[in-house]
């Protein structure tokens, strides 16, 4: 299945954003096997011992297209290699940067932990405001402590007021004629 990353404003992606997971993961086990100089024997062991049953031959066409993996052969590959299966079908262009994937990944991570954070606050506030509603006397009190409490959290997560301000640039030392001077 290709699907293809279309920037807005673009009319045609370039090639290299194409995402073709198939590809992707030939020209990926390949780099993988060649960076760490093993042959498709060695790979083939290491699967087989990993419990993956997939032998040389078959590694070989992986690489080189000529056989599809399936879905159990991609985690065994991801596994042998340290890499996600997120990582292992990445765009070609990112498969020899490995580094780029994983900080790809982090971002894509962080912002799912974040969205989730963010709909788990707002099931929070929903609930105190529903209770609120049935308890209405104690409102004004209930959000000046949340207040409170999302204030001091921002405070806690800014840096401390000496590391926000540079230091004062020194004055360079001037000779001043009369200074020292027994004229």
């Amino acid at each position: 299945m290709k699907r293809s990353l279309v920037v807005e404003g673009d009319e045609a992606p370039d090639e290299s954003l194409m995402l073709r997971g198939e590809e992707n993961v030939a020209v990926r086990i390949k780099l993988e096997r060649e960076a760490r100089g093993w042959s498709t024997n060695a790979v083939s062991d290491q699967l087989n011992e990993a419990g993956y049953e997939i032998n040389p031959s078959a590694v070989w066409r992986i690489e080189n297209r000529k056989r599809r993996v399936n879905l159990d052969e991609a985690i065994g590959f991801a596994e042998l290699f340290g890499i996600s299966l997120e990582n292992l079908v990445g765009p070609p262009r990112l498969a020899a940067h490995g580094r780029a994937m994983e900080l790809i990944e982090d971002i894509r991570r962080r912002y799912r932990e974040m969205r989730l954070a963010n709909r788990a606050a707002a099931e929070a506030r929903d609930a105190l405001d529903a209770y609120l509603a049935e308890h209405p006397d104690l409102r004004e009190e209930a959000d000046v402590l949340v207040s409170n409490a999302i204030a001091e959290d921002i405070m806690d997560s800014m840096p401390a007021p000496g590391l926000l301000q540079q230091a004062a640039p020194t004055q360079p030392e001037v000779d001043h004629p009369d200074a020292g001077s027994d004229r």
